[in-house]
């Protein structure tokens, strides 16, 4: 699948019209159904497929976040044979009590995953409470940016942000031909 049938296929799987309030809390008129895309066995390989060239060599440890990025981070940890660990907005209150589960981060380098960032609030507060469990994390990647600020919170706050496609990609591409318009730049580090 070539990268412009990649974001025509997620296009058309998760991207729907009409209003909605976006976990940041603004409004918008577009929405990006992750659960369309991560549900979708094919779809889910060529998207990781495409993720996997985004992971920095340097990564010990994927660390998805609850819970768009833990069906991600299971299928990217397959694909590139390292190991994961599952992050939940807050500790849980009972048993372990663990806020990462699985592999352990501390002391390792992470490469935080999720679905869709807007603000990128929730990434930095994840973040946050990683590095106080002793992890490094400089990196995140994501399938859409919804380009609203979240890449430059994200740096603001020691995060380099990777995306696989930008909102404005997608809005690109006509998802009934497979064919794009005038499609976003995006540099892939």
């Amino acid at each position: 699948m070539t990268r412009i049938e990649l974001a025509a296929a997620i296009g058309s799987a998760a991207r729907i019209g009409g209003r909605f309030r976006l976990r940041s809390g603004a409004e918008a008129t577009e929405y990006f159904d992750k659960y369309q895309f991560e549900s979708d066995p094919v779809l889910l390989t060529a998207i990781i497929n495409e993720l996997a060239a985004l992971v920095p060599p340097s990564t010990d440890v994927l660390a998805g976040l609850e819970l768009g990025g833990i069906p991600l981070v299971t299928a990217l940890s397959l694909h590139t044979g390292l190991p994961c660990a599952f992050v939940r907005r807050r500790a849980k209150e009972y048993g372990t009590c663990r806020l990462a589960e699985g592999a352990d981060v501390a002391g390792r380098r992470l490469l935080v995953v999720e679905d869709v960032i807007t603000t990128g609030g929730q990434v930095i507060s994840s973040c946050g409470d990683l590095r106080g469990l002793d992890a490094i994390v400089e990196h995140a990647v994501c399938v859409i940016d919804r380009c609203s600020g979240g890449r430059e919170l994200l740096r603001t706050a020691g995060v380099e942000l990777h995306a696989l496609f930008v909102k404005g990609e997608l809005e690109s591409v006509d998802t009934n031909a497979g064919t794009c318009g005038v499609v976003v730049p995006v540099t892939v580090e």
